[in-house]
């Protein structure tokens, strides 16, 4: 049986919820990032590494990055949790600014997420204003994906949350 790990970088909890689903799924352990040794996961076969997607960037990435030469001959993974709605366009220009070189060929699996105004921060909460006041000058009908998500989403609570966004995670370790 392959050994694996769950790493998560989870700022409002959407991420660590995925995680969660993971971990009752392949009995893999679970841990944040933040509390992760690179010497505790090189016991394991396989890792799993997730985190939201803040401005095009994922949480918990630069952890990968700064360990890959480590994790040659792993079989790693990245999932990412995001408000917007799966947008192939907008996941292939994660892959370009975050997936060069020894990151090419590690597999990224989108999973959707949340939007609560009241949960973020202060400066999350205003950055997310400021990005609707600009999108709001724009015509609807030219909306982007991610920008009509955006528009709807903005004064709700809303949760888009669903464990058939890990289905691409778990055929992965499938596949031997």
């Amino acid at each position: 049986m392959e050994k694996g790990i769950i790493l998560y970088q989870s700022k409002y909890g959407t991420t660590r919820k995925y995680a969660q689903w993971l971990q009752e799924e392949t009995g893999f352990s679970c841990m944040e990032t933040r509390n992760a040794n690179i010497q505790q996961v090189l016991e394991y076969d396989t890792i799993l590494l997730g985190g939201g997607v803040y401005a095009s960037g994922i949480a918990g990435l630069s952890f990968l990055k700064k360990h890959i030469d480590k994790l040659a001959g792993k079989r790693l993974l990245v999932f990412c949790a995001g408000a917007s709605p799966y947008d192939e366009s907008a996941i292939e220009q994660i892959r370009k600014l975050h997936f060069k070189e020894e990151l090419s060929e590690v597999p990224l699996v989108y999973c959707r997420g949340a939007w609560d105004e009241d949960a973020m921060s202060f400066k999350d909460r205003t950055l997310c204003k400021i990005l609707q006041k600009s999108v709001a000058k724009k015509d609807p009908a030219t909306y982007e994906i991610w920008e009509k998500a955006l528009m709807c989403a903005a004064g709700q609570k809303c949760d888009w949350t669903d464990r058939k966004y890990l289905e691409p995670v778990l055929e992965y370790l499938q596949k031997k």
